[in-house]
């Protein structure tokens, strides 16, 4: 089963750093904005990511809680988030369970052999838990400023 929009995205719970697991039920109130990346300290990974520390206020701003996940171990998350200066959390999807609800594993050629890769991708979920946006298999050098453009450009709903 994988997410849809404009539908409820099913409860999880899963380990982030700082020794905290984020559990989406208990997030209710808050927009939610999950980005998916390949792995740490990779070139494009560490642009995306330092985007979004550079720019975590104005997602704060606008009531959105953002979290990275990668198949990374919480070690290395760990290691990333201290060197970055991360001011959110990274999520650990090493069961690749996140990767499946949200469908962002794809098959993909490397050196004539087929692997299983995961496709940058970002997904808004709102307050009431419903999948609200997806941005699938984006360019990490311009992601993080599209996506605020689009925020900033749309009335947010209430209630």
């Amino acid at each position: 089963m994988t997410v849809e929009l404009g539908l409820p995205v099913p409860d999880f719970v899963v380990p982030a750093t700082s020794h905290k697991n984020v559990h989406l039920r208990a997030l209710r109130g808050y927009r939610i904005l999950l980005y998916f990346y390949p792995k740490n300290n990779t070139p494009a990974c560490t642009i995306e990511t330092q985007d979004f520390g550079a720019n975590y206020h104005r997602f704060r701003e606008q009531n959105i809680l953002l979290f990275g996940v990668s198949r990374d171990s919480l070690d290395s998350h760990e290691a990333f988030k201290r060197a970055q200066s991360l001011p959110f959390e990274l999520i650990s999807d090493s069961n690749e369970a996140l990767c499946n609800l949200f469908g962002v594993l794809r098959e993909k050629e490397l050196l004539g052999r087929t692997i299983t890769g995961l496709v940058r991708s970002t997904f808004l979920i709102d307050e009431h838990g419903i999948l609200a946006r997806a941005w699938i298999d984006v360019d990490a050098r311009n992601h993080v400023h599209r996506i605020l453009d689009e925020l900033d450009a749309r009335p947010r709903r209430t209630g």
